[in-house]
């Protein structure tokens, strides 16, 4: 029901959700749907106000991203039938869309993401020039070389979706307010929040904020700093087309990626979309310093066709009928853009029962499947699939309002970039979280972003060719990523992992909590081991490396971009399971240097008195000790898989630390090496990595941990007993472990598996990351395929660039690691590489 603005009609919710856009009213849809009592919408002005309203509209089910397919596949089966379930039309409209390839570049791109959807449901095709004339006849084929086809996709009416959402969530008992303002939000310290308005003060079990470009004030209200921006974004109508006119049938959606603009029918004319550069391109900064303008919700803004002439001639020159159409109309209305185009979804790290669905650039396409993954999430505790890359906390204080408004620029105006493996983007770069080498090391190295931190991918030397050269194959870095291979295999080399995220934990409860919270047992003092958290259906939510520095008292280590993702995780636990305990993060205030190689043990000795021997300082141990009078917290691991150490010391004594071990290891040739060299060691020796072996769509018996899983401890650790039913049905796909010969292309990740069966070559799995190989000279790569097709000697193939490769599974590890291999030395046995 619909409540006149006179009265809340309640004073206790659910879930509260705050505004009305496609995206707030989808949620409350789906929750009510899933039969959730107590939904209520809170909108200050009308539904669709903001952002919806003025939408183009356009649904696709192209997304260069894995599972944010998936959000956008239920989306348009949603939409498909909604005016059938709601009564409400939706003027949804499946011409399908055609992605236009101009340049070679864009050619191979396109052979990239096909590699990506032959595991996926979704059609998508490469067509032909032909076959794009076929399909748009109204085209200039000069320059077009290739078509990216998805039959499916099309335009839907986003105020016509929004009421149709609307009367959905009403049908099944949500209540949607408007206007009601929502004035102040008010955490209470057993985790619920009262949400003030004008008509009265709700008592809600928990928050979501669907606010639009008003999230960042519903933030500020509880402190928090949405990294949000306004941007303008033009479209422009134009009045009947003779020629659009006599076509028998509608057209499809045209995007035209190196004229970056789209292209729709509507009606008898056409709609006309560009993405300007970043520096034409207008930010609404204003809004993000004093707030949105009071009583702005159905406004537009002026447009400026000159900032976009440039994609209008573009657009004449593919589309030569629009040099005869009239312009009947120019939208210029504000879209919300993160710093990277993708939303933010799902609760907030350091703030109880407060969930967003903000930042949308495609709220349209997104709206459907965003609240179903969401209401998914609420309901069962757990999100239904992995989509980390829309985590609200990938972002944390280093994202200041200077960087949102530089990425946002960027974002915008790279809205139709080639998207290459390994991608990046350099505005707003360095932030304030550069780790305390990046001075010295950033002109000796290319260097990537991770998580508001500066990493080095490679390290430069005479004759390389430097900089960063994007490419689909073998690229400049290619060989010096090889000799920094060898450097740690045969020497010893030093790299920074300071973006790692560390927590301290320690308290009355902290051995009970980690014992509750992971998979694996909870090391002895002075020793370390590699832990896994799980969700309550058994799948990979985080893997750390837990140790034990006194009674007590534990470090936890993750990867750059979990940080407060698992952070987040690891306070609901304690604040639900009443554990005493205190966590301290220390990411920003911590470095951590790791030398690995074989030389790395003499390097390090000669800083210390400490006895670095093996008999001494094993591995999977941990103790503090001084190097060169520095004090660290030593353990002894290497992703590398070869003999090192991590080393973590405070930020300040990052550049002493580093001087310090590279004069002492001059005899040993001692050199850099950076994270690519990194992913290169750790494939040859099978070490997996959580956001590709293994993540909320894995459980790890399929992923090959179970040396890590102690289902026989005492302890009732989450995901305990859904993964002793998961071992009881048995698993019905595991994780090999590949070799492919390939040309001047590896693999990354992501790409189609395929196998030559009696009847057809067909696609029975993919890749989850791959390299190429430089201990055995060819490409490597872990991929998940049924059990039946799973055992060593068995032949598959992997799709790289529009070809099948051959692949062969092998027996894992390619080479053995150190530890393994001294083990083997000892009892005479010689390792086989």
């Amino acid at each position: 029901k619909e409540t006149s603005s006179s009265s809340l009609g309640k004073d206790r919710a659910d879930t509260v959700i705050i505004g009305g856009g496609c995206v707030g009213v989808s949620l409350a849809y789906h929750l009510a749907k899933a039969g959730l009592k107590d939904v209520v919408l809170l909108e200050k002005s009308e539904l669709t106000a903001g952002s919806t309203w003025h939408a183009a509209g356009l649904t696709t089910y192209f997304h260069p991203g894995i599972n944010l397919k998936k959000i956008h596949a239920y989306s348009i089966k949603l939409y498909e039938k909604l005016e059938e379930e709601t009564g409400q039309p939706v003027g949804f409209h499946q011409p399908g869309s055609i992605r236009i390839a101009s340049t070679p570049t864009r050619v191979d791109e396109f052979k990239y993401q096909m590699t990506r959807a032959g595991w996926h449901p979704t059609e998508q095709y490469l067509i032909t020039p032909e076959k794009v004339q076929e399909l748009f006849p109204l085209l200039n084929m000069d320059k077009v070389l290739a078509g990216l086809y998805n039959p499916g996709d099309g335009h839907i009416d986003p105020y016509s979706l929004t009421m149709a959402l609307a009367a959905g969530a009403r049908k099944y008992g949500a209540q949607l307010n408007f206007p009601v303002q929502v004035t102040n939000l008010n955490a209470r310290s057993d985790g619920t929040w009262e949400v003030e308005t004008p008509l009265g003060i709700l008592q809600a079990k928990r928050i979501v904020n669907t606010a639009g470009f008003w999230a960042r004030d519903i933030g500020k209200m509880i402190g928090l700093q949405h990294p949000l921006i306004p941007v303008h974004h033009q479209y422009v109508v134009t009045s009947t087309i003779p020629e659009v006119k006599a076509l028998k049938r509608e057209l499809p959606v045209i995007r035209d990626l190196e004229g970056s603009y789209y292209i729709r029918q509507e009606r008898d004319g056409l709609v006309f979309g560009p993405y300007e550069s970043q520096e034409k391109m207008k930010l609404q900064e204003s809004w993000v310093t004093n707030g949105v303008p009071p009583g702005f919700g159905k406004e537009l803004f002026e447009s400026d066709l000159d900032r976009i002439m440039e994609h209008i001639e573009a657009a004449m020159e593919m589309v030569p009928i629009l040099r005869k159409a009239d312009i009947v109309n120019t939208i210029a209305g504000p879209i919300t853009y993160s710093p990277d185009i993708l939303p933010m979804v799902g609760p907030h790290q350091g703030v109880r029962n407060y969930w967003v669905a903000i930042g949308f650039g495609y709220g349209i396409i997104h709206a459907g499947g965003i609240g179903k993954y969401l209401s998914d999430w609420i309901l069962e505790g757990e999100p239904p699939f992995d989509l980390i890359e829309v985590d609200p906390n990938r972002y944390g204080k280093w994202t200041t309002t200077e960087y949102t408004a530089a990425k946002a620029r960027e974002s915008y105006g790279f809205n139709n970039i080639v998207g290459y493996p390994k991608e990046e983007r350099f505005a707003g770069r360095p932030t304030e979280r550069a780790s305390g080498l990046y001075d010295l090391l950033k002109s000796k190295c290319s260097m990537g972003f991770h998580a508001g931190w500066e990493q080095p991918h490679w390290f430069y030397k005479p004759g390389d060719e430097t900089g960063y050269k994007p490419s689909f194959r073998r690229t400049n870095w290619f060989h010096p990523v090889g000799r920094e291979y060898k450097q740690v295999m045969e020497k010893v080399g030093v790299i920074d992992l300071s973006p790692f995220g560390k927590f301290k934990v320690k308290g009355r409860d902290s051995a009970k909590l980690l014992d509750h919270l992971f998979a694996n047992v909870v090391p002895k003092v002075g020793s370390t081991n590699i832990s896994h958290m799980l969700t309550p259906r058994g799948k990979v939510y985080a893997e750390l490396t837990v140790s034990q520095l006194y009674p007590g008292e534990f470090m936890l280590v993750t990867g750059s971009g979990s940080e407060l993702h698992d952070l987040r995780w690891i306070e609901e636990k304690v604040t639900r399971g009443g554990y005493k305990v205190e966590i301290e993060n220390m990411t920003d205030n911590m470095g951590v240097l790791s030398v690995a190689g074989p030389y790395a043990r003499q390097v390090l000795q000669k800083l210390t008195n400490e006895d670095l021997s093996d008999g001494s300082f094993k591995f999977l141990q941990c103790r503090h000790l001084k190097l060169s009078n520095i004090a660290v917290t030593a353990i002894r691991i290497s992703y590398t898989g070869e003999l090192g150490w991590e080393l973590y010391h405070r930020k300040e004594d990052s550049v002493p630390l580093y001087t310090a071990i590279m004069e002492a290891g001059q005899k040993e040739g001692i050199d850099d090496f950076g994270t690519y060299a990194l992913n290169a060691l750790r494939l040859e020796k099978g070490f997996r990595a959580w956001g590709a072996e293994m993540n909320c769509d894995t459980n790890p018996l399929e992923a090959g941990l179970e040396y890590f899983v102690k289902l026989n401890k005492a302890a009732d650790f989450t995901g305990k007993q859904a993964l002793k039913q998961i071992k009881e049905k048995g698993l019905k796909r595991r994780l090999v472990y590949l070799t492919l010969d390939t040309d001047d292309v590896d693999p990354e990740g992501n790409e189609s598996v395929w196998h030559n069966g009696k009847a057809r070559t067909i696609v029975i799995g993919n890749t989850t990351s791959g390299c190429f190989s430089y201990g055995a000279q060819q490409s490597l790569a872990f991929a998940y395929v049924p059990m039946e097709l799973s055992k060593v000697g068995q032949k598959l193939e992997v799709e790289l660039l529009g070809k099948n490769y051959p692949a062969t599974i092998i027996q894992e590890p390619l080479v053995p690691t150190e530890p393994t291999r001294m083990r083997l030395q000892r009892k005479g046995e010689s390792p086989k590489i």
